[in-house]
């Protein structure tokens, strides 16, 4: 039961628990660096103006999109997934 309640997730995503680990403690520290960004810039808004939506455009792609490709997501829904994604990014660039 215990065991299972630090595996089922992990190898939902074909991951072990370290790797699962690894890859969320990798996640973590750069939400955390796109944290400290988006922190600075709302004081200082000359800096880091794409910096925050950039790093999770980037987060979100490996995370989700990246998975998905692997997962074998019909072609279709990978098409409209990748559009949105397109028009995030356009936007995050105008910001």
């Amino acid at each position: 039961m215990i065991q299972r309640l630090f595996t089922e997730h992990p190898r939902s995503v074909d991951e072990s628990y370290l790797q699962h680990l690894a890859a969320a403690l990798g996640f973590s520290g750069r939400l955390a660096l796109a944290a400290a960004a988006c922190l600075v810039h709302a004081f200082l808004p000359f800096l880091f103006v794409k910096t925050g939506s950039a790093m999770i455009t980037t987060l979100h792609d490996r995370m989700v999109t990246n998975r998905r490709r692997s997962a074998g997501v019909p072609t279709g829904a990978r098409e409209e997934h990748d559009a949105t994604m397109a028009r995030l990014q356009r936007s995050a660039r105008l910001s």
